[in-house]
């Protein structure tokens, strides 16, 4: 009796198990933190964040040599407190998180880069995470070498490192805290507006001035309100210094700053990562 030759058996294929949103979010991190770090971005803004540091290195060899550049109560530590206030708080850290966080989806659509992240076997929210903690990360590098080297120069006029220090680590805490929260909410405008960098740069020199300049609660819908609560300790208490301090005298408590800006990070984080999971980017060639 012939012996019919048996059937092979098929199994099906099975698709590889998505990862983990953390560990996706990592994957897109690592894949992303060069291109960010490289960038003709981070070039641009690291020599912005340059000036700082010249301004600090003229003052420190003017005083070297005897000039009166700076009299009466005003000292190192105050001259620190003001450009910290001036130049990284209300400049420096929203309009990174305005160049660097609307482009963190934006970006990926215009050089029609994004589909080859959406087809990788991770979820959407992740590459949003992913490419959000790359931007931190970038950010971070950028700012706090130019804020430690502003603080070894000018600190040590009329003051002292040591006492200064713990006021240091605050203010390197507040820039993470600010980044994270400016980030999360850019974050929000570049996957949701066709046009985010123009509407960053309106919500930031446009809204946020106005909206603290006003009485009301308007100033509770900006980030630079609850960033408020947590910079004086670094501004000067006494002397000519101490007028643009005075023009801060409605701000939230620490405890209420630090929920208004976790809060703010969080939801924008979740409200980007809800618009792209549901976009449908169709990219025209």
């Amino acid at each position: 009796m012939a012996v019919q030759p048996s059937t092979p058996v098929t199994t099906p294929r099975r698709e590889p198990p998505a990862t983990s949103a953390m560990a996706g979010a990592l994957r897109i991190f690592e894949l992303s933190i060069g291109q960010t770090l490289w960038s003709r971005r981070t070039i641009f803004m690291a020599l912005v964040f340059g000036l700082p540091v010249v301004v600090s290195v003229v003052l420190r060899v003017l005083v070297a040599f005897d000039v009166p550049v700076m009299r009466g109560p005003v000292t190192g530590p105050g001259v620190f407190g003001l450009m910290f206030w001036a130049f990284f708080v209300r400049f420096a850290v929203p309009v990174l998180a305005v160049f660097y966080g609307t482009a963190i989806i934006a970006d990926e659509v215009e050089d029609k880069t994004i589909t080859y992240l959406l087809t990788r076997p991770v979820r959407r929210a992740s590459v949003v995470l992913g490419k959000y903690l790359s931007y931190l990360a970038c950010t971070i590098a950028v700012v706090l070498p130019s804020i430690v080297v502003m603080w070894l120069l000018v600190v040590p006029i009329n003051g002292s490192l040591a006492v200064s220090f713990p006021d240091l680590v605050a203010d390197l805490l507040i820039l993470v805290i600010g980044l994270a929260a400016y980030g999360a909410v850019f974050t929000l405008v570049g996957a949701g507006l066709k046009r985010p960098l123009v509407f960053g740069l309106l919500f930031v020199f446009g809204w946020e001035n106005l909206a603290l300049a006003l009485p009301g609660y308007l100033r509770q819908l900006t980030v630079a309100h609850y960033l408020q609560g947590l910079v004086p300790h670094a501004m000067p208490v006494e002397g000519p210094l101490a007028i643009l301090q005075s023009a801060l005298a409605e701000v939230p408590s620490m405890a209420e700053s630090l929920i208004g800006l976790g809060v703010l990070t969080v939801l924008g984080l979740w409200l980007a990562a809800r618009a792209v999971e549901r976009r449908e980017y169709v990219l025209e060639h």
